[in-house]
């Protein structure tokens, strides 16, 4: 006998979607403030692509770093287009962020003296990347994380069902519809599912982060912004069996490891900003008609990045006796959805933390280990956010039962690996008026969004590069391209 609508109900102050490093510390935070949390999660804690997470938090802790070295870094990596006014907030607020998730049991990395051992990765001009088990850093935090959130009794953990739906009654978001017919009603939704970088088919991102709380987020009425800019990490295994597409983080760059052309020759600074390295890596194999070039890091301690070494001997490769075949993959998205500083969507109601929102902080080009701060200080400030207009925002009123089945039977649209071939041949790391309009008609909302995105932005700027427009043009510094309800492109400048 069906279960009434009304008993499959959750109702909490606080309903956050997505249980990566961004969502579980938004419920944490949310219940140390005495807020009652539901936390959706489509799979199992600690399964989420922030376990995977081989880089760190970039934060100015160092005796020879400061906030405005961290600043600057961060704009010079963006490309003219960061919002400095959230990379303020970034590089402000990330030491209190390290030294809250030390208090929540998170063990860093440290030296033999006992202070917080600072890595070097690319575009950072000082070691200021904290890490924790080398390049387990994500597995360190997430599983902690999650452990504190299975035990806290404010937070109900709701694992296994997808979200469907955001319920946004009278123009606000007072809720999220999942599979099976749940409906969680709440005060505020916190989108924490994560970027799409895995649309395109060769990629370091699980399966899952294709995109689904952009999706969400728009069919409710939330804008997004700056689609067109995806990382491409320049080193991600190829040609190996059973590690295709595995991300070698550029930690490894920063201890010692060199890149190499087939000739053996090396051929680019590895510490230059993720976009300058991907591109070079990539035109030297258009030159050559090679596939992958090779990284060397024999040289480098296997302790410090356990996880890499294991991962590639298990597959039959000895990164400490053998080069390893790279190319770049896509990895990350700069835009997503639309937030301001609180981490509030355009939809009153609707929060987004973590690679899911579109704050404008990372610019056309994301500084390495900024993306892990983020998902921090973000999300602790959406959560003071939220709190802090509990009181103003009322009760929200229930759904019928039919609105309820009828938002539980929607959901994003399913990615065919043909959309995924697509967007890589016509939205990889260049791209060209011609393959951006071909995936116009391509079945995939968000992969029409993206082309949009890209064919507006007529010029070349970190991740974008359009080979028939191959300058950076001034006109559109601090310009981003936001997609509204009707999918059409607006332009906005943030500062």
């Amino acid at each position: 006998m069906p279960v009434p609508a009304a008993a499959r109900d959750r109702e909490a102050d606080v309903a956050v979607v997505g249980a990566g490093a961004a969502g579980l510390y938004a419920a944490l935070c949310a219940a140390r403030e005495q807020a009652s949390v539901a936390l959706v999660s489509a799979t199992p804690l600690a399964q989420t692509a922030s376990y995977w997470a081989q880089g760190g938090l970039a934060a100015a802790i160092g005796d020879d770093d400061s906030e405005e070295l961290h600043l600057a870094d961060t704009e010079r990596a963006g490309r003219g287009l960061v919002r400095r006014s959230a990379a303020e907030i970034l590089v402000h607020e990330a030491p209190e962020c390290v030294h809250d998730l030390e208090s929540l049991g998170v063990r860093f990395d440290a030296d033999r003296y006992g202070r917080l051992a600072l890595g070097l990765e690319g575009g950072h001009s000082v070691r200021r990347v904290v890490h924790a088990g080398g390049s387990a850093t994500g597995r360190r935090v997430v599983r902690q994380l999650s452990a504190l959130a299975a035990s806290e009794p404010r937070i109900e953990v709701l694992e296994g069902p997808r979200a469907q739906a955001l319920w946004h009654p009278d123009g606000r978001c007072a809720g999220v519809a999942c599979e099976g017919g749940t409906l969680v009603v709440a005060r505020a939704v916190v989108i924490a599912t994560g970027g799409a970088a895995a649309l395109w088919s060769r990629t370091t991102n699980p399966p899952g982060s294709q995109g689904a709380g952009l999706l969400l987020a728009h069919a409710a009425g939330a804008a997004l912004a700056d689609l067109e800019l995806v990382q491409f990490h320049p080193t991600a295994v190829i040609g190996v069996r059973g590690r295709e597409g595995f991300l070698i983080t550029e930690a490894i760059r920063g201890e010692g490891a060199t890149l190499h052309d087939e000739t053996g020759e090396r051929f680019v600074d590895e510490l230059a900003p993720r976009d300058e390295v991907a591109r070079a890596i990539h035109a030297r194999m258009e030159a050559s008609g090679a596939t992958s070039v090779l990284l060397d890091m024999r040289s480098v301690d296997p302790a410090r990045f356990p996880n890499v070494v294991s991962a590639l001997r298990e597959a039959g490769l000895d990164p400490t006796r053998e080069l390893v075949p790279v190319a770049p993959a896509a990895h990350y998205m700069m835009g997503g959805i639309v937030t301001d500083l609180d981490a509030q969507s355009t939809l009153p109601g609707l929060y987004t933390v973590g690679e899911a929102s579109g704050s404008g902080l990372h610019g056309a080009n994301r500084l390495a280990s900024n993306s892990l701060s983020e998902c921090f200080v973000f999300a602790r400030r959406a959560i003071a956010h939220i709190l802090g207009e509990r009181a103003a925002a009322g009760a929200p009123a229930r759904p019928s039962e039919a609105e309820v089945r009828a938002l539980a039977a929607e959901g994003p649209a399913p990615v065919e690996h043909s959309t995924r071939e697509a967007l890589w041949r016509g939205a990889g790391i260049v791209r060209d008026e011609v393959g951006l309009r071909g995936l116009l008609e391509d079945p995939h909302p968000l992969a029409r969004m993206i082309a949009r995105s890209a064919l507006a932005r007529t010029e070349s700027r970190g991740a974008h590069q359009r080979s028939d427009y191959p300058g950076e043009g001034g006109a559109f510094d601090l310009r981003h391209t936001v997609v509204g309800g009707a999918a059409e492109i607006e332009w906005q400048t943030w500062r």
